[in-house]
């Protein structure tokens, strides 16, 4: 308090201007305003300066830019930055230089995004090379932090060739351009394969400059294909063909060469302006037919393995790049019609027999058969006319069933010695493929390598029975089995059938029989040799009727021959009765003139 006894009053301080709220001092507001913003940092909105951290707490940073008062930013917007401490200088962007409460509005997150932003665009139209770090894979590529901006690295973009393996590009940083920017949704998208054309394009000129065909070149399996393995030989593509690879079968490309492989090939040929390339790689090992066995002839036994099989027959590898070809008729002495798939397949070890061979062309023909006694040499001692075997039914026609009695042994049974007593109109109804049937020798075609077979005859012929129970005449009791037009197919006794035409089928009260009816029949006709016998149900009753009409027309002619005797006899009465008045009456009148 003695402090302030001892201050002494202004003498010229104006206390009635001080409580009215007017100015104080001898200098003015203006000049007083004006002098304490030269003190302070010129600022516009939305403008990027840089500040320093005067204080942090759990929530929120602090900014000094020299400004009449300070800006507050979330403490999120320094995630990236654990180390953050008071005195850092740190980029903010001004949103706005005083709001409602007169408070000074930042952002650090802008900032970062708006100078990135003029960096990206500067490197675009300068084609600069930037650095950026993978941060992660996403959906056809990576995500790269370019200056805190994330941009979009297409996968076709990598390199230029395909990647396999995406994730161990992750956490790297490299090298890029930007080529291309959306500015309406702030889309960057960078290449790394851009750096690499230029250099890899000179590189291409060179080399297709200098292609020749059958020039030996190094390359590196780039991408393999069902149907062949693309090359990268220094920035050009060449393909060698699946067919190209091996001089055996190749099945699958992987078989041979893997990714990445460092291999040699040979240009095999290429377009005029030399951007498809064939190569080969089995032409730089020497063919396998020039090593193979010179001593090999016709005639002799080879070994090898199945490695392509189609309906007509099998390709036999006898060495690597070696084939030979058994058709399928060499697999069989059958003749009848089959496929090579009956025989083998695919992977099988088969032994054959060399029919041909042409060095030249380096064709080779094979055959499975001849490693077995052909059936026919023996035939006739093995299957002579009259002996009885089993056989299995193999096709089907219209007028009979092939069979085989064994591989190599066909025969044919005709439709009329399939059955004595049933009239077969196609062999399905008597038998079915794949099914045994016995059957015995008829005859021997062996120029054709066709037996004709037979399967009736081994029963006796039965109809040499029935000609003595089907009789002219007869009558039996038949069933109606088949309606035709011009007939009906009966069945009668002892398995055998009939056959009556629509006329013999009228029933005694002038009705018409129908199927599955069961009437008497007569025989009208029998022919042993044609097996047929005609049938009539009309004919029992109508013999019946002629018979009666018969008797009674002899009778009544009896009786006819009675009264004419009858009337002779009384004519021959009368006749003498008046022969005897006559003579009478003379004797009378004789008698009389006598007296």
């Amino acid at each position: 308090m003695e402090n302030l006894k001892n201050i002494a009053p202004i003498d010229d301080f104006n206390w009635d201007a001080y409580e009215n709220g007017e100015a104080v001092t001898s200098v003015s507001q203006e000049e007083l305003e004006k002098a304490y913003d030269g003190t302070l940092n010129k600022v516009n909105d939305r403008e990027v300066v840089d500040g320093t951290v005067i204080s942090m707490n759990k929530r929120e940073v602090v900014v000094n830019i020299g400004y009449k008062s300070d800006g507050i930013i979330p403490l999120s917007e320094f995630r990236y930055n654990p180390e953050l401490a008071i005195g850092d200088t740190v980029e903010v962007y001004i949103e706005n230089q005083e709001d409602k409460k007169g408070q000074l509005i930042l952002s650090h997150k802008k900032a970062r995004a708006t100078r990135s932003w003029d960096r990206v665009n500067a490197a675009l139209e300068s084609e600069e090379i930037i650095k950026g770090f993978i941060k992660c894979r996403t959906k056809g590529g990576m995500i790269v932090d370019v200056f805190g901006i994330e941009a979009f690295l297409p996968g076709s973009q990598i390199d230029v060739k395909p990647i396999r393996d995406y994730d161990v590009f992750v956490g790297k940083t490299m090298e890029f351009k930007v080529v291309k920017i959306n500015q309406e949704f702030k889309n960057v998208v960078v290449s790394h394969k851009a750096l690499i054309e230029a250099e890899l394009e000179q590189q291409k000129k060179d080399i297709i400059g200098k292609l020749e065909k059958g020039q030996v070149l190094e390359g590196t399996v780039k991408n393999i294909t069902s149907y062949g393995v693309f090359i990268d030989l220094g920035g050009v593509d060449g393909l060698v063909h699946i067919t190209d690879l091996s001089w055996g079968r190749v099945s699958d490309p992987k078989e041979v060469v893997e990714l990445d492989q460092k291999l040699n090939v040979v240009i095999l040929d290429f377009d005029d302006d030399k951007k498809r390339i064939a190569l080969g790689l089995k032409q730089l090992t020497p063919h396998p037919w020039d090593a193979l066995d010179p001593n090999l002839k016709v005639g002799d036994t080879v070994k090898g393995k199945v490695v392509v099989m189609a309906d007509y027959g099998a390709f036999i590898e006898i060495a690597t790049g070696v084939e030979g070809l058994i058709h399928v008729s060499e697999m069989s002495w059958s003749q009848h019609l089959r496929v090579a798939q009956d025989f083998m397949k695919v992977g099988d070890e088969v032994e054959a027999v060399i029919l041909t061979l042409d060095r030249d062309e380096r064709k080779m023909s094979l055959g499975i058969k001849q490693l077995r006694q052909d059936p026919w040499e023996t035939i006739e001692e093995k299957y002579p006319i009259g002996s009885k075997h089993t056989a299995k039914v193999r096709n089907f026609t219209n007028f009979g069933v092939f069979v085989e009695i064994e591989e190599g042994v066909d025969g044919l049974i005709h439709i009329s010695d399939l059955s004595w007593t049933k009239k077969v109109k196609h062999p399905s109804e008597f038998t079915q493929i794949g099914g045994d049937i016995p059957v015995i020798v008829l005859e021997i075609d062996k120029e054709n390598r066709r037996l004709s077979l037979g399967h009736k005859q081994l029963e006796e012929n039965p109809w040499d029975v029935f000609e003595t129970v089907f009789t002219v005449g007869s009558i039996h009791e038949g069933t109606i089995i088949e309606m035709l037009d011009k007939g009906a197919v009966i069945a009668l006794p002892y398995g055998v059938e009939g056959f009556a035409t629509p006329k013999h089928l009228v029933k005694e009260d002038g009705s018409q029989a129908h199927l599955d009816e069961k009437l008497d029949f007569k025989v009208i006709e029998f022919n042993k040799d044609a097996k047929r016998i005609i049938l009539s149900h009309s004919r029992i009753f109508e013999d019946a009727v002629k018979a009666e009409e018969k008797a009674e027309k002899k009778a009544s002619s009896k009786r006819t021959t009675k009264k004419e005797d009858s009337a002779n006899i009384q004519n021959q009465a009368a006749s003498t009765t008046l022969g005897d008045i006559d003579a009478l009456a003379a004797l009378k009148e004789q008698m009389e003139n006598g007296k």
